[in-house]
């Protein structure tokens, strides 16, 4: 734990699909005065994210997907453009990615190389994701994809060209931060630039 902030009491406000908690803490401040701080936060446990590119196509496989919480705050049509993703319940993050990737694409990938990882929204939630990359050929395409249905997944796949797909980043048709993150990354790998994780 840190030096300047304790946790005081926790409160479960929901724990339905994920968890809403109430956290009561005290934190010192930088001038040096401690308060007391009440705070919520969406515990959803950590995730991981995945882009399969092509090496020589130059392309990479995306999905689409209706998104609520994208939908309720005024997405038109609710349905997202991302890359593979997924929760970590069992298992390590590249375990995750990887049995991901087959449900959600039907690409079976064995080696996954990852890049960085990041908090998605460190102000309201504590997921953290984790990020890799792994190259795709068409023999790893050995089933349909598309999600499962016991989890009412229902995902469209995208391959498209990477110079396509920054340009949908740019136009506001990819608006997926764990997305756009990791084209970027492509991008500059692509563009020559050092890039870690390459």
């Amino acid at each position: 734990m840190s030096d300047r902030a304790k946790i005081l009491t926790t409160e479960i406000l929901s724990d339905n699909y994920y968890t809403l908690k109430k956290v009561t803490y005290a934190y010192r401040r930088s001038d040096g005065i401690t308060e007391t701080v009440v705070r919520e936060a969406f515990d959803r446990g950590n995730g991981a994210a995945l882009l399969l590119y092509h090496e020589e196509r130059k392309t990479v496989v995306l999905t689409r997907q209706f998104r609520l919480p994208a939908f309720i705050n005024g997405h038109e049509s609710g349905f997202l453009i991302e890359v593979c993703a997924g929760m970590i319940d069992e298992g390590n993050p590249e375990e995750t990615i990887k049995r991901e990737a087959m449900e959600e694409t039907g690409y079976r990938v064995k080696n996954v190389q990852k890049v960085f990882e990041a908090y998605s929204s460190p102000g309201a939630v504590t997921e953290k994701l984790h990020f890799f990359v792994a190259a795709y050929d068409d023999q790893m395409k050995v089933e349909d994809g598309g999600g499962r249905d016991e989890e009412q997944e229902d995902i469209e796949l995208l391959e498209v060209p990477l110079k396509q797909a920054m340009e949908m980043v740019y136009a506001g048709e990819i608006q997926d931060a764990k997305t756009i993150l990791l084209l970027q990354h492509y991008a500059l790998k692509l563009a020559g630039a050092s890039v870690p994780g390459w």
